[in-house]
């Protein structure tokens, strides 16, 4: 799977990007940086991104002499110590620890089995603050080509190749470069749009922690195909360790020669800033996300005219998310028919998923498109961790929808998503299992997205605000009928009549549920009951005669409602119970129930 041979072999390569450092990446680095030092081993401590399995981590990765790669997942301080002793000293492999990425029989090697990385290509390969590390992997040698191949075969290429921009909306690459390009205007701009604000979505930062050259190279080539000299990286400032990474590259690539004033001697200049923004979702558009860039407040503004004819400052500005840039390099360097080689006719190359939620393998995810979400859900996530039934995904955040498990045979594809009400978005996907709400799903969504609202626009601002308040009366279990008639009337008006996409695509979570759960809304109204027992309102919960008396629910029951002897069935105090659900979530024999 890695493709970058090292010469300062052996050594051990930790994962150091966030959720490596989440896990205790930092703990295990230096239990390893302490021991080579102290022992004088023979060995370099190095650091990596994110390979992509999350649920691994902390990962370390051992360099052998003789060229082998060892994986160990999950390392902790103690089973670092295990590591130094047996293998590093002893030359044993710790087997019960390690992982196969190349053995689809493993664990580990299942999760990457039906993968195909572009945009992953070098994430968890390379040291990501190392230029030589990305030169050795045949980093900037795409930059060079395209400057030999000029701006005009550079956009024709990524026309050809079918690259559809991977922020959501799934609109031509090469089309929007070319309406930039034939702009006239004394200064152009190109935009990075590395604002990643959905609930669940960690696609962006995993990649540019891991690989941030080739966010840099593929922002070059789209600079030098549609003619701008300055480009900006608009990062969010919650991700420090992908800003940092980001500024680090830009010095060393500038440094090098790749950045700045006549890139490679070939006469094409071009500086790279990066801009942090304050956390707020509506700066993905990018109408706002250019009046951040400004100083201004993030509003979007009425189009046309469009950034490609009247942009940043006035000028042409092409914006592209962080997976539409990474993907340039790869297709200048293989051709646009090794790109349309992967994926669907209409839908080439891959995507990158943030697997997350209730899934025993969450992590990074990139396939090929046209895959079928039941083989990411379940062969590369490996089903939900609760061991219970899975009932859906949610796709693309707020701005997407609820695909319900029994159309997991839909295919990763812009047109097949859609035709299920949701939207690819830009990738998060939220595994639910038996015990979500979607009444609850959709409520917690449109909460999300209200708050977020600009309220420029007054159907996105009222319009939201109604629709929530609509569904926290179904989850209170005291609303009626006809609010399902003004609900859907809302989200129909709320979707047609905002300015922008976040009101656009707010109602989509609310429109999918209906569409495909309307029976739990049913329930709530009707019968006044949350099938799925999360609506505190009206649950009750009760401990059957499953029940081993282990006492796992005594333990972590946040009001002391739950008693009994051990060995013996609990019971529940109905005035003490706040319907929380947690004795449910961690009862390893299915005794408690909702009733």
């Amino acid at each position: 799977m890695p493709t970058h041979e090292s010469t300062a072999l052996p050594r051990i390569v930790v994962g150091y990007g966030t959720c490596g450092l989440a896990a205790g990446a930092q703990k295990v680095r230096d239990a390893f940086t302490t021991a080579v030092q102290q022992h004088q081993l023979p060995w370099r401590v190095a650091t990596t991104g994110c390979l992509g399995n999350c649920f691994a981590e902390p990962v370390v990765e051992v360099h052998q002499r003789d060229g082998r790669r060892i994986y160990y997942q999950r390392v902790n301080v103690q089973k670092a110590k295990l590591i130094i002793d047996q293998h590093l000293v002893g030359g044993q492999v710790v087997e019960r620890f390690r992982f196969d990425p190349e053995d689809p029989s493993d664990d580990g090697g299942a999760f990457f089995a039906k993968q195909f990385p572009i945009v992953l290509r070098n994430c968890g390969r390379i040291d990501p603050e190392s230029i030589e590390d990305y030169l050795a992997v045949g980093g900037y040698q795409a930059l060079a080509k395209a400057l030999d191949m000029g701006p005009e075969a550079v956009i024709d290429a990524i026309t050809h190749a079918g690259l559809r921009g991977r922020g959501g909306a799934g609109f031509s690459t090469g089309r929007k470069w070319r309406l930039a390009r034939d702009s006239e205007a004394p200064q152009k701009y190109i935009i990075c749009n590395a604002d990643e604000g959905d609930p669940g979505a960690f696609m962006d930062r995993s990649t540019i922690e891991g690989d941030p050259h080739a966010v840099l190279e593929g922002l070059a080539i789209g600079g030098f195909a549609i003619g701008a000299t300055q480009a900006y990286v608009y990062c969010r400032a919650e991700y420090p360790l992908a800003v940092k990474r980001l500024q680090t590259a830009i010095q060393t690539a500038k440094a090098r020669g790749y950045l700045g004033d006549d890139v490679l001697g070939r006469g094409f200049s071009f500086d790279i800033k990066v801009k942090e923004g304050a956390g707020a979702f509506v700066c993905g558009e990018e109408t706002a996300l250019m009046a951040s860039i400004e100083g201004e407040r993030g509003m979007p503004r009425f189009r046309p005219p469009f950034p490609a004819q009247r942009g940043l400052w006035g000028m042409p500005t092409n914006i592209n998310n962080v997976e539409t840039l990474v993907n340039v390099p790869w297709i200048i360097q293989n051709g646009p028919e090794a790109f349309r080689a992967v994926g669907t006719a209409g839908s080439p190359g891959t995507k990158v998923f943030a697997l997350a939620g209730r899934v025993q393998r969450g992590g990074l995810v990139e396939v090929p498109m046209g895959m079928r979400l039941g083989e990411v859900v379940l062969d590369i996530g490996g089903g939900a961790d609760s061991g219970r039934t899975i009932k859906a995904v949610q796709l693309g955040g707020p701005s997407g929808g609820c695909i319900p498990a029994s159309l997991f045979d839909t295919r990763v594809d812009y047109d097949e998503v859609n035709a299920t009400g949701a939207i690819m978005g830009s990738g998060g996907m939220v595994v639910l299992d038996e015990t979500a709400c979607m009444v609850d799903i959709a409520r917690y969504f449109l909460d999300f997205t209200q708050k977020e609202s600009c309220g420029k626009c007054t159907f996105c601002r009222v319009g939201t605000k109604r629709m929530l308040e609509i569904l926290e009366r179904i989850c209170s279990g005291v609303a009626v009928l006809r609010d399902l008639d003004l609900l859907e009337e809302l989200a129909d008006r709320v979707k047609r009549t905002s300015l922008c996409g976040l009101g656009q695509t707010a109602p989509n979570p609310v429109l999918t549920t209906l569409r495909h759960f309307r029976a739990e809304y049913l329930a709530h109204i009707v019968d006044h009951k949350c099938p799925a027992g999360r609506c505190r309102a009206l649950c009750k919960y009760t401990i059957t005669e499953a029940c081993t008396g282990c006492a796992a629910c005594v333990s972590k029951c946040p009001t002391g409602a739950i008693s009994g002897e051990r060995r013996q069935v609990h019971q529940v105090a109905a005035d003490k119970c706040i319907s929380c659900g947690v004795c449910r979530d961690v009862c390893r024999f299915d005794a408690v129930r909702v009733v």
